[in-house]
């Protein structure tokens, strides 16, 4: 593709000074212009993606004194089954879990590599999988998992292609916490030699 001269533009619409840009095979322009903006303000836009349909959240549950308490079951007749199948429409090997409760990302620098391993061995114990957070896959954490799910950001940011296809499913970031839209920032401290080398940081 050529090279041609753009010219960008600021917030408020005045032209700035020319660059020689080419069209980018990743991000449009309006991609582009957002991520300038954000570079230039040192700030981001907070907005979430949310639905439009109203979800039930836990104030919607109503809890019935007389059947907190547990009942007996007979176990060869009133089997309560928790299994959950996700991905039975389009993928060829959905994932099959024992419970519908999964461990949600939490990426490696924030915590340590023994605090990761030990997530996907409780995983791996009660049949559910777990999540690596947007700060790459472990050694560990894949050893330990029965199935693994791979955070990716939109940004692209940590990605690696070769864990990747190790994965067992692919989760993609639209938020984070209380942060809807945006990501979240890992302290100097924590970022030590592995970490810088897998995030592709400086350390520290």
């Amino acid at each position: 593709m050529s090279e041609r001269v753009q010219r960008g533009s600021d917030a408020k619409g005045s032209d700035s000074r020319p660059w020689n840009l080419r069209e980018s095979y990743l991000f449009d322009r309006t991609a582009i212009a957002e991520i300038q903006r954000a570079s230039r303000e040192g700030i981001y836009d907070i907005r979430g993606f949310g639905a439009k349909r109203r979800l039930p959240h836990f104030d919607d549950l109503l809890f019935l004194g007389a059947s907190i308490s547990r009942y007996p079951l007979e176990g060869y007749r009133e089997r309560c089954a928790t299994d959950v199948v996700l991905g039975t429409r389009f993928s060829k090997k959905p994932l099959e879990l024992k419970i519908p409760v999964t461990i949600a990302g939490m990426s490696f620098g924030a915590l340590s590599a023994p605090a990761k391993e030990a997530l996907g061995r409780g995983a791996s114990e009660v049949g559910t999988s777990t999540t690596t957070g947007d700060g790459g896959m472990t050694n560990e954490e894949r050893e330990h998992s029965a199935t693994l799910v791979y955070q990716v950001l939109p940004s692209r940011y940590g990605m690696n292609p070769d864990d990747l296809r190790r994965a067992d499913a692919i989760e993609v970031v639209v938020g984070q916490g209380a942060k809807p839209g945006g990501g979240g920032m890992l302290l100097g401290h924590k970022i030590s030699d592995r970490v810088a080398e897998m995030r592709d940081l400086p350390k520290g």
